[in-house]
């Protein structure tokens, strides 16, 4: 595929308002490319900006022949995943979702849902 094909499809650009003691800006980012990221003073300027670091990001890949991802699609994700853990800590997770009074699925989504950003 050639750079354009790559740009037209529906990558997951996340763009966030950031305010610290740099000032406020907005900051974006490409999920499915790593280190790909950009900012701006603006919203739209934020995002014209990822879309230029894309093009960058992209025909580097290109050119030094390494493979550009396509976007991930929902589809592809069953919403299922097996997790082994040590038999303490399924103990411990066990007692806190029966004492929250839900099961430990639901204490587990529950618990993952809060440490991620």
């Amino acid at each position: 595929m050639k750079k354009s094909d790559y740009l037209n499809l529906p990558y997951h650009i996340v763009i966030q308002h950031i305010i610290d003691e740099s000032g406020s800006y907005y900051f974006a980012a490409v999920q499915e490319f790593d280190g790909c990221m950009s900012h701006g003073d603006t919203y739209e300027e934020a995002f014209q900006n990822i879309r230029e670091a894309m093009e960058g990001w992209i025909e580097t890949k290109l050119e030094n022949g390494f493979p550009v991802p396509e976007p991930a699609y929902e589809s592809q994700y069953s919403g299922k995943f097996v997790l082994r853990l040590p038999k303490t800590l399924h103990a411990r997770l066990a007692m806190e979702a029966e004492k929250e009074g839900v099961s430990l699925n639901q204490y587990a989504l529950y618990r993952l849902s809060t440490s991620t950003g």
